[in-house]
């Protein structure tokens, strides 16, 4: 009889299954991505890769020595010890993250422009008793700018109605007021001494999220050749909530990570962090097979470094509050053996 081997399922329970069942998850789950995507399969030698890797009965797995990568995060600086600078200071000495990341509660930079003030004093203290980058990060959020919340009318109540054309100049509209907001808030944490700015979870609202994200980086580029600019993607599509919107004469559009990434250096990003989300119903094995498969042309074509998104719910790490090291560990250890990325 086979052994059962404890492994994940993506709502981070456990379970025991085979080796041979692990095979057919990784098997399934990167032939059902691969025709999703419109893109090739994972090859043999890869798949194989990640059996011995999730097939694994170690409670925690790493790279070898040599072969680290560099340690990212978003919405370090969470005031659970102290304050956040202090919290900073706490995941750079403690747990060795390479970038840490200042940011407000209220996670918009539509928000952060009315605090912003503060949010520069933070950043400048921030910069004078940490040694590792610290970036200033918030989501574009575009639908902060739709009513009830913001002053333009809500187009996912324009869309029911059949008012297309209203739906599509409310986005625009909006689109252009996040991009102002992006400018305003990044200036001032230039100001202040950040070492980058973080638009995270960009294209969450779809194709108008993504276009406010890629606009203010090109002219965040312009301005300060020097500062970093990373665009973390809210999930491996771009939903076409407007449809017709382009940069660089391209369509957003239902564009994969590839095409992201594209569009991302187009526009003079210094880091791309692409998100797979989690199918909470399979195994962390078939979510692996999945992420990996379509990022793997994203990383063919790279020309800045990639930040695989591996969190909470995306990246083949399960959808809960504190994902357990067996499944981030072996993620990790996925993404840095098989794709050679830069950093997570």
């Amino acid at each position: 009889m086979e052994p059962r081997i404890a492994t994940r399922m993506g709502d981070g329970s456990l379970v025991e299954m085979t080796r041979s069942e692990i095979k057919a998850d990784l098997e399934e789950g990167t032939q059902q991505s691969a025709k999703r995507a419109k893109v090739d399969p994972l090859t043999q030698d890869e798949l194989d890769h990640l059996l011995d890797i999730y097939a694994s009965s170690a409670r925690f797995t790493a790279v070898d020595i040599g072969d680290e990568v560099v340690m990212s995060n978003d919405g370090t600086g969470t005031k659970h010890i102290g304050n956040r600078v202090q919290d900073l200071q706490t995941y750079e000495q403690v747990l060795g993250i390479d970038i840490v990341e200042l940011w407000q509660i209220d996670y918009s930079y539509k928000a952060i422009k009315t605090n912003v003030a503060h949010e520069g004093q933070a950043m400048k203290i921030a910069q004078m008793l940490c040694t590792n980058p610290v970036q200033y990060g918030a989501m574009p959020d575009l639908g902060r700018y739709s009513k009830p919340d913001g002053p333009i009318d809500n187009w996912s109540e324009l869309l029911p109605l059949m008012k297309v054309d209203e739906a599509r100049a409310a986005q625009i509209e909006a689109c252009a007021m996040l991009v102002e907001d992006i400018n305003f808030v990044a200036d001032h944490m230039v100001e202040a001494g950040a070492d980058g700015i973080d638009m995270d979870t960009t294209g969450a609202a779809g194709d108008a999220d993504f276009l406010a994200g890629l606009t203010a980086c090109r002219m965040l580029r312009e301005k300060y050749p020097f500062l970093g600019i990373e665009i973390g993607m809210a999930s491996e599509f771009v939903l076409g909530m407007h449809g017709q919107l382009e940069f660089d004469g391209e369509r957003l559009a239902g564009m994969w990570p590839k095409d992201q990434l594209r569009m991302v250096q187009a526009a003079g990003g210094s880091i791309y962090g692409p998100a797979v989300n989690i199918n909470t119903g399979k195994s962390t094995a078939w979510n692996i097979a999945r992420a990996i498969t379509i990022i793997k042309p994203a990383m063919e074509i790279a020309e800045i470094p990639v930040h695989v998104n591996v969190g909470m719910g995306v990246g083949g790490v399960p959808t809960c509050v504190y994902p357990p090291a067996d499944a981030t560990s072996r993620a990790s250890k996925a993404f840095v053996e098989i794709l050679k990325i830069d950093g997570y």
